[in-house]
């Protein structure tokens, strides 16, 4: 069979495509280095901006169309994105339509975020069925993340396939043994980069938090926001916006810093970044987190300002802490850790959290205070054998793009062995999906 791979980026689609013995015939991807690593590292050139392709005589005839289309219009950690009106990226999904109405392959498979089903309160899924189904395909789909693969990494993702000769089937999940993250490392690998002195100091800072606590007491369930601790201002029936910056002088902000002697600028500089938001109510599940916090704080007052001090020179996405890891030892430094911009999130030694574009939230091994190297990266990807991007932060951003290489080949043996050797019903689709925390 033949394919062609639609913002090829590292190659994914094309490694698993091409382990089952089918031929790429046409790629495309904006990025000039990626394209340059692409042809070194599949002795194939892409195009570049499919904006720019003659559809119908420059791409081949070909059976299965592959694109993992970009995800930001789409993506819950943009906010939720423009979606189809994102002026760089939101016309994108539009050219996979146009080629499959021009090439007609016999199927599909495009890969994006799990949010995506989601985006505009579903509108932008059902336009996206529509657009699918005009085109003459019947579609399926379903979320997968590795670790159901037995690949030590959560990262749940949004796979959607189609076929012109019925209904499309994807795999079943595998029994697998539970995935461990170790297996994927290196034992002290020369290339890792150690963690840099502020991040070693400000996890040193929540390693002491942990341990005022007895392993007996609970940690909050939710996300620990420090700034919390010693803070008055209503959360639960108005916003401060609503309040007013005058009426905000009879409370407490940050770490209980009084705001009653503040000009107004002050005032506000001293509240939480989502507490200066422009709103009348906060969402249900922040005045959640708001709540727990002040609650864990007024149990164990005395100890925590004694810690405070500890933790005020760091940037803010530091004073927020995720502790992942119930009936773990509480010890950073055995775990797996992770500086993203919700927070510094811990989480137990089996699985990887989510790859990311954002080279500078690479999971951190904390047995060896170092960052995970590309190369280890690279296989939680499934992706080996091939030459990476230069520097590290280039192939991180690029591994975070990636496809999971296993997952898209079993979707592929599925899909394209035909509807005779497999049985799926549409109502049986929800059992594929499994629900998988995921911020991205």
């Amino acid at each position: 069979m033949k394919f062609i791979d639609l913002f090829a980026g590292l190659g994914g689609f094309h490694l698993a495509l091409k382990d089952l013995g089918y031929q790429c015939v046409f790629a495309c991807e904006i990025d000039d280095q990626l394209r340059s690593l692409y042809k070194e590292n599949f002795e194939q050139e892409p195009k570049g901006d499919i904006r720019k392709v003659d559809i119908q005589n420059e791409i081949p005839e070909h059976d299965i169309l592959c694109a993992g289309f970009p995800c930001q219009p789409f993506s819950q950690a943009n906010h939720g994105g423009k979606g189809f009106s994102c002026p760089k990226w939101g016309d994108l999904f539009d050219y996979v339509i146009k080629i499959l109405q021009a090439k007609k392959p016999r199927y599909f498979i495009l890969e994006n975020v799990a949010y995506l089903k989601k985006h505009d309160d579903g509108k932008t899924w059902k336009k996206i069925q529509t657009d699918l189904k005009n085109a003459e395909y019947q579609i399926n789909d379903a979320f997968f993340s590795p670790h159901q693969f037995g690949i030590p990494q959560i990262r749940q993702r949004m796979f959607i396939v189609g076929s012109r000769a019925g209904f499309p089937c994807l795999p079943e999940l595998p029994a697998c043994v539970e995935p461990n993250i170790r297996d994927m490392l290196d034992e002290k690998p020369s290339e890792a980069q150690n963690l840099p002195e502020h991040q070693m100091k400000c996890l040193e800072a929540w390693q002491n938090f942990l341990e005022l606590f007895p392993s007996g007491v609970e940690l909050p369930s939710v996300p620990i926001w420090s700034r919390e601790f010693g803070a008055t201002y209503p959360f639960e029936d108005e916003t401060p916006y609503a309040l007013g910056v005058g009426k905000l002088r009879e409370y407490q902000g940050n770490y209980g810093t009084p705001l009653k002697d503040l000009d107004d600028e002050e005032v506000w500089q001293n509240l939480p970044a989502y507490a200066k938001r422009k709103q009348d109510k906060f969402p249900p599940w922040k005045i959640q987190y708001i709540d727990q916090n002040r609650k864990f704080y007024k149990k164990y007052a005395s100890q925590i300002d004694e810690w405070i001090p500890q933790i005020l020179d760091f940037p803010r996405t530091y004073q927020r802490f995720e502790w992942n890891c119930k009936g773990e030892e509480r010890n950073i430094w055995k775990l797996i850790i992770q500086f993203r911009g919700s927070g510094v999130r811990v989480k137990k030694p089996q699985t990887a959290p989510t790859l990311v574009v954002r080279s500078t939230q690479a999971p951190i091994i904390g047995w060896e205070k170092r960052y995970m190297t590309p190369t280890e990266c690279a296989r939680l990807q499934s992706i080996e054998g091939i030459k990476l991007p230069q520097p590290d932060n280039r192939a991180l951003n690029a591994l975070g793009n990636a496809v999971n290489v296993k997952i898209v080949k079993r979707i592929a043996e599925v899909l394209t062995a035909g509807s005779s050797n497999y049985t799926l019903r549409e109502e049986q689709l929800d059992l594929f999906g499994t629900k998988v925390e995921n911020h991205e």
